[in-house]
C-alpha cells in the first residue's frame, strides 16, 4: 500500500473527536464561519432619527492615483472600472486609462460637490489615501462641506492574496494618511476587495467605528473578534454606478435613475414597518460625467419629495446604531 493510501486510511480511521478537531483547525485557518441567517424573519426596528422610513446613504469612491500604475511600482497599468475597456499593460503606462481616472478629481468631484450642496445632502467619501495625497485640496473641500472621509485603503488594489504583514501595513498607512490630510482619523473603513483577514486586521488596528465590506444585508450588525465588538454596515455593488462601466449594466441616466427609484420606492413602502438602509455607491470618474450625473439628479429629486427620509453618512448610521442597538456583550 502506498503512502498516499496509508495517509487516507489513517485519517478516515482516526477517532471522531480528532477528525472534528482537524476540521475546526481547517476552518480557523480559512477565517470566520459564514452566517446565512442574519436577522432572519425578525430584523430589529432601526428607529432611525425622526421616525424615518428609510436611511439613504450616498458613498462616493475617490480612487484616482491609488490604482495600478508603474509610477507606483506596480507591474502593469489599471484595467478595472476604467469605463473604456483597455487591458492592463505590463511595465507600461496607459495614458488613456490614467486620464479616465484623472477626470474624477479634475472635474467629476467638483460637479458632484455642487449637486450635493443643491440637495443639502452629506455623503461618505470613500477615499483611497495614496490618491487623496496627490490632490489634498479636494479632501479639504469635502471636509469643509461637512462630508465624511472614510478610509478606502492605502491603494486601490485587490487584497485577496496580499500577505497579512503587507495588508496590516497598508491599513496603518491608510489610517494615518487620512489623519494627516484632514486633521482627524477616519471612523469608517471600506476596502472593496478585502481578504479574509481584512476585518480582523482593521479591528486589531483599532480606532474604527465600523466597516463597509459586506453586501449581504440591509441593516448594520455586530461581529465579535476576541473581546472586541465591531459594527458592520452593509454596502452595495448593485445600486452602484459601476454598472455604467462599458455600458455593461446601465447605458443611460434614465436607466440608472429608474433602478435607484425602484429600490427607494420598495424600501420606503416596507419602511413603514421595517426601516432599512439604501446604500448607493458612486464613482467620481463615472457618475461625475454630465450624461450620467443627470441620473443621480433625477433620483435625488424623487427622494427629496418624500418625508421621513434620512439622508446620512456611514458615520451617522454607526453612531446611531451604537446608541440605539449596542452589542449584546456591552
Amino acid at each position: 500500500m502506498n503512502a498516499k493510501r496509508t495517509r487516507a486510511r489513517t485519517a478516515s480511521e482516526s477517532p471522531p473527536h480528532l477528525r472534528a478537531r482537524a476540521r475546526k483547525v481547517a476552518r480557523t485557518d480559512l477565517g470566520p464561519a459564514r452566517d446565512f441567517r442574519g436577522y432572519g424573519a425578525h430584523p430589529p426596528h432601526a428607529d432611525w432619527p425622526g421616525g424615518a422610513r428609510i436611511a439613504v446613504n450616498l458613498n462616493l469612491n475617490v480612487e484616482a492615483g491609488g490604482e495600478h500604475s508603474v509610477l507606483e511600482g506596480d507591474a502593469s497599468s489599471e484595467h478595472v472600472l476604467t469605463d473604456i475597456g483597455f487591458p492592463p499593460y505590463a511595465r507600461t503606462r496607459s495614458p488613456m486609462v490614467e486620464s479616465a481616472f484623472e477626470y474624477g478629481p479634475r472635474v467629476g468631484c467638483w460637479r458632484l460637490l455642487r449637486i450635493f450642496r443643491r440637495f443639502d445632502i452629506k455623503i461618505s467619501v470613500l477615499g483611497v489615501v495614496r490618491g487623496l495625497q496627490q490632490y489634498p485640496e479636494l479632501a479639504q473641500a469635502f471636509v469643509e462641506d461637512g462630508h465624511e472621509i472614510v478610509s478606502h485603503g492605502w491603494r486601490w488594489l485587490d487584497y485577496h492574496k496580499m500577505s497579512e504583514k503587507n495588508e496590516r501595513e497598508h491599513i496603518r498607512l491608510a489610517f494615518e494618511g487620512i489623519k494627516t490630510l484632514v486633521g482627524e482619523a477616519p471612523l469608517g473603513w471600506f476596502n472593496g476587495r478585502p481578504s479574509i483577514n481584512t476585518r480582523r486586521l482593521v479591528v486589531e488596528h483599532g480606532g474604527f467605528l465600523y466597516d463597509r465590506d459586506y453586501l449581504g444585508d440591509e441593516l448594520p450588525f455586530w461581529v465579535r473578534y476576541g473581546k472586541r465588538d465591531h459594527l458592520v454596515i452593509p454596502f452595495s455593488f448593485e445600486t452602484n454606478d459601476n454598472r455604467f462601466d462599458q455600458n455593461n449594466g446601465f447605458s443611460t441616466a434614465d436607466e440608472f435613475a429608474r433602478y435607484l427609484i425602484d429600490c427607494f420606492d420598495l424600501l420606503y413602502e416596507e419602511g413603514e414597518e421595517i426601516p432599512k438602509i439604501m446604500s448607493v455607491s458612486l464613482h467620481d470618474r463615472l457618475i461625475g460625467r454630465p450624461a450620467k450625473a443627470v441620473g443621480l439628479i433625477k433620483f435625488l429629486d424623487h427622494a427629496r419629495k418624500h418625508d421621513r427620509v434620512w439622508f446620512c453618512t456611514g458615520k451617522d448610521i454607526a453612531q446611531h446604531w451604537h446608541r440605539r442597538h449596542p452589542p449584546k456583550n456591552s
